[in-house]
């Protein structure tokens, strides 16, 4: 008994600091979602100075905003942090490889760690406390019914 008592603290606390996990990754995200968005002129242009056309510039600010919503509610978890991963692999190989630069390769290896962060998310997924688990619950009920 007393053991599993403490494995259901185990698992509680797993699924707060899963939680936990997906707010600050997903925080920013949506921060600079929002920011890109509600700029949207100044941000066209300085994406077109990078050799960024408007579309795809569009296309980052939704993937941003869409994904960092999903991962923070916890909903379609893995693909959310599939995409965002990508995103930060293609965002440190694409724009922050001036080395010579301490700013530039900062930059990179924050990149890299965040993606490190969504990989391990793919994993583990969004834990007990999400709309993933919610849904799942849901529709093992009404299988059972």
């Amino acid at each position: 008994m007393e053991f599993e008592e403490e494995n259901a603290v185990l698992v509680n606390m797993a699924d707060m600091a899963l939680l936990f996990g997906r707010l600050l990754l997903s925080l920013l995200f949506l921060e600079e979602g929002i920011e890109l968005a509600g700029n949207l002129d100044t941000t066209l242009a300085a994406m077109a100075r990078l050799g960024v056309s408007a579309p795809i510039a569009i296309a980052t600010i939704v993937l941003q905003l869409g994904a960092g919503f999903a991962i923070a509610f916890g909903l379609m978890t893995r693909l959310a942090a599939f995409g965002l991963g990508l995103f930060c692999v293609l965002t440190a190989l694409l724009f922050h490889t001036n080395f010579a630069s301490h700013n530039e390769l900062l930059h990179f290896e924050k990149d890299l760690a965040i993606a490190g962060g969504m990989f391990a998310l793919i994993v583990a997924g969004a834990g007990k406390l999400s709309l993933d688990m919610l849904i799942r619950r849901h529709w093992n009920t009404r299988l059972v019914a």
